[in-house]
């Protein structure tokens, strides 16, 4: 397997990503830049025989934009371990979508996963309840 990547800083630009894979899988973080990345023209972009698979946020993709990428055949299938809006409400229009897989949340669900997790928790407790900065904190610039 061929594996390229497309990042903030490096790798190859994001249409060449498209346009050349097999499985797009999305890890990313949101912010304003990543909100709605991939759209009604980056899903057009994708190979017809193509996959998109979302383990990052709900937003970075857009839904409406996916539902029909799904339903006109424009991918072959998306599986999406998130949603937007998350979850999805029983009467919304992508359940009905074909070759869609949707998991509730849990591609972090693994044994050494949940593992690591409750690891990174407990350092954080210690460490908080010590008094000291926490060592795998997610905002540092509160202790600035």
């Amino acid at each position: 397997m061929r594996i390229i990547h497309h990042g903030r800083t490096d790798g190859v630009p994001l249409e060449e990503l498209l346009s050349e894979s097999d499985f797009v899988s999305l890890h990313c973080p949101l912010t304003a830049a990543t909100r709605g990345l991939i759209g009604e023209p980056e899903l057009r972009a994708m190979k017809p025989s193509a996959s998109l698979v979302n383990v990052a946020r709900g937003p970075i993709v857009q839904t409406d934009a996916l539902e029909r990428a799904l339903h006109e055949g424009w991918i072959a299938a998306a599986a999406l371990d998130v949603t937007d809006p998350e979850p999805l409400p029983a009467d919304h229009p992508l359940l009905g979508a074909p070759r869609l897989t949707i998991v509730p949340h849990i591609a972090s669900a693994t044994s050494a996963a949940r593992e690591a997790i409750a690891a990174v928790a407990v350092d954080n407790l210690l460490a908080g309840l010590a008094g000291r900065p926490m060592p795998h904190c997610a905002n540092p610039e509160v202790y600035g």
